[in-house]
């Protein structure tokens, strides 16, 4: 009787607990009212050239700043700026958030390219593909317009064409069977590898150019999904069904190199090697997001979380790198025990459009929690975290670590608007 008499008490005191498992709107004020003041610390207004610094017609957001930092950010990056406007399209934010698209849009009719970031140093590759997800964001919180709607997808449909289909010097991207790789003009692995944005990781074994990456050819997926749908939209069926049948091509070559079963992911493809890559990491979650699975892909990927789900939230890799602490190596950030904001959302907004909103829900909440944790400790906000150890400093870079982080800023406050806030 002494034992279910203590077991019952233990139990009493556990529910207050489990009841207490998700945060409160007054759990996140602080922190909330912090990323809303520092946006102003972020934003930059550069009209005109300025040496290196390339000029933009509105102002922007850039990454990070912090007072006496040595790595210091000017300029605008092409992938940071989609996730920045995660959170504020509102109507406070309209005219910045619109301003930005409309320096990505301006940088590529310039240049025919959107280059990594607005420095000419920068122009010799550009970054993950999000201009249409981008623009239909912009179209449908502020609704500018048919004639700008077709304006801003021309332009996409450009990029898309010269720059992610291109055969030859300065954009041969377009490698094998139809499929796209990350690409650099000077032929550069390591700089390649620097245009999907994760600079490191060892998903390509520092021969980036030799891989059909997951995630890249899942966003020209996404391109050529919202192709169809704008053109729908406009009344063209038959453009839309040749953007359709462009879309089937893709996945259909996707699941036949990428799509590994037995594991339930997809995994980067080395055409020059003829074989998958042996590297498990989000970019298998693209898809998801992009909605090119099919309903057991899905399923699958979701059992498969488990190899990437930690206390503080989604590691980018399930595994260390083999010689990360090798001396002379190259560090990879983007690796385990690492967790990223773009890469928990976009595996969050994957899950939520096949309807896993539980496991959608419960990555969010431990991904804001880790956030929080560091806020509340430190008081300020950073670019990576340390998910499988949340109370430690995430493994550094091959460049200095950043805190204040736009992304972050944004995931974070996106995340308590979808899963704090009270809905309307």
């Amino acid at each position: 009787m002494a034992k279910l008499e203590k077991a019952k008490q233990l139990m009493a005191k556990a529910l207050p607990l489990r009841a207490k498992n998700d945060l409160t709107a007054e759990d996140v004020q602080a922190a909330r009212t912090y990323i809303k003041d520092f946006w102003k610390q972020l934003e930059r207004y550069h009209p005109v050239d300025d040496e290196s610094l390339i000029g933009l017609p509105k102002p922007y957001l850039v990454p990070a700043y912090e007072e006496g930092h040595a790595f210091d950010f000017n300029e605008l990056y092409y992938w940071d700026s989609y996730f920045m406007i995660q959170g504020m399209q509102d109507a406070e934010h309209e005219e910045l958030v619109q301003g930005i698209l409309e320096d990505l849009l301006a940088l590529f009719s310039r240049f025919k390219v959107i280059p990594n970031a607005s420095r000419t140093y920068l122009m010799g590759r550009s970054q993950p593909p999000f201009l249409t997800s981008f623009i239909l964001e912009v179209n449908q919180a502020y609704q500018p317009g048919e004639a700008w709607l077709k304006q801003a997808m021309a332009i996409a449909k450009q990029e898309y064409h010269t720059v992610w289909l291109g055969t030859k010097k300065p954009n041969e991207r377009l490698a094998y069977k139809g499929l796209s790789r990350y690409y650099d003009t000077n032929y550069l692995h390591d700089l390649a590898e620097a245009e999907s944005g994760w600079d490191m990781t060892p998903r390509f074994g520092r021969k980036a150019l030799n891989f059909l990456p997951i995630d890249l050819n899942a966003l020209l997926y996404k391109y050529e999904t919202d192709f169809a749908f704008v053109a729908r939209e406009l009344g063209d069926e038959a453009e839309a069904l040749e953007w359709e049948a462009a879309a089937e091509r893709r996945k259909a070559t996707v699941d036949v190199l990428m799509w590994d079963r037995l594991r339930g992911l997809y995994y980067d493809y080395n055409f020059v090697r003829g074989k998958r890559g042996n590297v498990s990491s989000l970019a298998a979650y693209f898809p998801l997001w992009a909605g090119m699975a099919s309903k057991e892909q899905a399923a699958a990927l979701v059992k498969s979380l488990r190899r990437f789900e930690n206390k503080g939230g989604l590691s980018t890799t399930d595994v260390l790198p083999v010689g990360q602490f090798v001396i002379g190596s190259m560090p990879t950030q983007w690796a385990y025990p690492n967790g990223w904001a773009p890469l928990q959302y976009i595996t969050i907004k994957g899950l939520e459009r096949y309807g896993y909103h539980e496991d959608a829900k419960r990555l969010s909440i431990k991904w804001l929690k880790a956030n929080l944790h560091w806020f509340n400790e430190h008081g300020l906000f950073l670019e990576k975290y340390n998910v499988v150890s949340p109370d430690k400093p995430p493994v550094k870079g091959v460049y200095p670590s950043q805190t204040g982080f736009g992304w972050t800023n944004a995931v974070f406050e996106r995340l308590c608007q979808d899963y704090i806030d009270e809905p309307n």
